[in-house]
C-alpha cells in the first residue's frame, strides 16, 4: 500500500476513534449520579458553578457524607458567599474550604490531602457533568484505593431549551473533551 493511502487510512481511523470517544464522553457527561442512595465518608465539590456548591450542601444536609470540601475556592470567598443564601447552621462546621487548587489536577491533590487527613475511604464527587470524566481521571490518579462516587451537575445554561443548538455549548463540550484527552495522555500540565 502506498504511503499516502496508508496515511489516509490511519487518519480516517483516528477520526473515527476520536468521534466514538466523543460519543462516549457525552454519554458519561450526561450520566445520572452513581449509587445515589449510597452514603460516602465525604463530599468533594470542585468549584466552578454555584449549582455545584448548592448540590454539595444539599447532599451533606441529606446525610450523603459526614464532611465536605469545596476545592478551588478563591482566597477572599467565604462559605456564606458560596451558599447563595442557603441556611447553613450546624452544616458550616462540616465544611472545609480548599483554597490552593487552580486546576483540575490541583483539585485532585487538594481532595487527596483532605481525604488522607480525614482518613476517608469513600468520597462523593460533585462537579459539572461535562467536567466529571476529567475530574474522575485526576482524582483516581491522586486517590488510589478510595471509592469515588460521581454526582454530576448539569449547569443551568445546558438545561435551557435550545442549548444543544448553540455553538457555545458544542465549543464547551469539545473543549472539555480535548482537555480530557490531554489529561489521559499525561499532558495535564498543558490544561487548567
Amino acid at each position: 500500500m502506498r504511503p499516502a493511502r496508508l496515511l489516509l487510512l490511519f487518519g480516517g481511523l483516528a477520526l473515527v476513534a476520536l468521534g466514538l470517544g466523543f460519543l462516549g464522553f457525552l454519554r458519561v457527561a450526561a450520566a445520572a449520579p452513581e449509587q445515589p442512595d449510597r452514603q460516602a465518608d465525604g463530599i468533594a465539590v470542585l468549584t466552578g458553578g454555584a449549582e455545584r456548591v448548592a448540590t454539595g450542601l444539599r447532599l451533606l444536609r441529606e446525610g450523603q457524607g459526614q464532611w465536605m470540601l469545596i476545592s478551588g475556592v478563591h482566597r477572599d470567598t467565604m462559605l456564606e458567599d458560596l451558599a447563595s443564601g442557603m441556611p447553613l447552621g450546624a452544616l458550616a462546621r462540616q465544611v472545609e474550604l480548599g483554597r490552593l487548587a487552580t486546576t483540575t489536577r490541583g483539585n485532585a491533590r487538594e481532595v487527596a490531602e483532605w481525604a488522607q487527613a480525614g482518613q476517608l475511604h469513600s468520597i462523593r464527587v460533585v462537579t459539572a457533568g461535562y467536567h466529571m470524566p476529567r475530574a474522575m481521571l485526576e482524582l483516581r490518579r491522586a486517590l488510589p484505593g478510595v471509592e469515588l462516587l460521581p454526582w454530576p451537575v448539569v449547569p443551568a445554561r445546558l438545561r435551557q431549551a435550545g442549548a444543544l443548538g448553540e455553538l457555545r455549548t458544542w465549543s464547551l463540550l469539545l473543549g472539555e473533551y480535548a482537555k480530557l484527552l490531554l489529561a489521559w495522555g499525561g499532558l495535564t500540565a498543558l490544561i487548567s
